[in-house]
């Protein structure tokens, strides 16, 4: 037996076999049995006893068989997909083949035995209800996309709209930079700035772990709490770092999220970048195309990971001359997969950044834009693609 009652609509215009059918049916518990004798009025009786299938005489007086199989297997008709039995004592080959062109699912000589008629019925109802069912997890998956897709087109807007605009990047002294983030179709949590207060720069890059709403507002919990302590003048950066993961710590904490970052901050003054935080690794190429690759593993832990990680905190200085440039970036660019699979990689990177050393801040990011998308070519972008091209004038 089945978990819901089977609810079975006999449609014919002899009382006889309505008895009949009903006298078959009524050993069974869990069948539920409805007459309509009036073809004329099938659908909408159906309409009110809602059938997990239908039984259907074709000779009756008021409208052909056939053309009331045409009418319950209309799109628009409520019984559309209502599993329907032809119950009929017509024989013929070609009556039975047109029923089923016509959308019957199945073609009964009446009347059949008992235990065959009850075996279709069960097994009709079964399919009708697991079609149901499908449907009902379509919907909700449906649903659910939209949903989702309504959170990935907030996550963009939210991280377009805090990006350092090009005049803020502009006002700092000494530095050429171009910035570049483009979310992937499931957005994930990438986050740059550039800041400038009362003459300090800080710049900072980070990858929040996962994809779509949560992750954003991380990212935007980031953005914040960095702007906020840069007004309050905290010129150590381990303790500027460490204060920062307390608060996105507590954060996530309290809206029950797992999410982490990698994040580093560079404080910048007379030619000369201080670098804190763990994050992909810094690329510094010098005069001549001569390729630095500095490696940020030592120097912090994932921010809001752990609730103290000043003990995993470290920094070191770079050093800038006049032409020297600074990429930074996240895995959405070296993880890149063409369409075999192959990723993009932090040599191809550093290779297109040290052929153009020469250029400004934006045309070395065009070029690599550039190069990357041309990797990826027809590939799904899994992931956010993110770059700063910092310049020393």
């Amino acid at each position: 037996m089945t978990d819901s009652p089977i609810v079975v609509l006999l449609i014919d215009d002899q009382p006889t076999i309505g008895e009949a059918i009903r006298r078959m049916l009524a050993t069974e518990s869990d069948i539920i049995f409805h007459y309509c004798r009036d073809p004329t009025e099938s659908i909408k009786m159906a309409k009110k006893v809602q059938p997990t299938v239908i039984l259907q005489d074709l000779v009756m007086p008021d409208i052909e068989g056939l053309m009331l199989v045409r009418f319950l297997r209309a799109k628009d008709a409520p019984t559309h997909d209502i599993p329907l039995i032809v119950l009929s004592s017509k024989e013929e080959p070609l009556v039975k083949a047109e029923a089923f062109k016509l959308g019957a699912n199945d073609y009964l000589v009446k009347l059949p035995a008992q235990v065959e008629l009850i075996a279709r019925i069960r097994y009709h109802s079964a399919a009708y209800d697991n079609l149901l069912k499908r449907k009902e997890a379509e919907e909700k998956l449906k649903e659910e996309n939209l949903r989702l897709s309504a959170e990935v087109e907030i996550t963009r807007r939210l991280q377009q709209m805090i990006l350092p605009k090009t005049d803020e990047l502009k006002q700092i002294k000494g530095l050429d930079i171009a910035g570049f983030m483009e979310p992937a179709t499931d957005v994930g949590g990438d986050y740059y700035d550039v800041l400038n207060h009362n003459g300090r720069i800080k710049i900072g890059i980070g990858d929040v772990t996962g994809h779509g709403l949560e992750s954003g507002v991380v990212m935007i919990m980031v953005q914040t709490a960095i702007r906020t302590l840069m007004t309050q003048n905290e010129a150590d950066p381990l303790k500027f770092l460490s204060v920062i993961n307390r608060t996105i710590f507590d954060n996530v904490e309290r809206i029950n999220s797992d999410k982490n970052l990698t994040l580093s901050l560079l404080d910048y003054e007379d030619n000369c970048l201080r670098l804190s935080g763990q994050h992909e690794s810094l690329i510094v190429v010098r005069k001549g195309g001569e390729v630095e690759i500095i490696d940020t593993i030592d120097l912090g832990f994932p921010v809001g990971l752990e609730e103290d990680i000043s003990d995993f905190l470290g920094e070191t200085e770079i050093l800038l001359n006049p032409g020297d440039v600074v990429v930074l970036y996240t895995d959405g660019i070296t993880e890149a997969e063409d369409p075999s699979g192959e990723m993009y990689g932090l040599e191809r990177l550093c290779e297109i950044v040290s052929q153009n050393w020469e250029q400004s801040a934006q045309k070395i990011k065009i070029a690599v834009i550039d190069d990357v998308k041309q990797h990826i070519d027809t590939q799904t972008v899994y992931d956010d693609i993110t770059l700063l091209v910092i310049k020393q004038k």
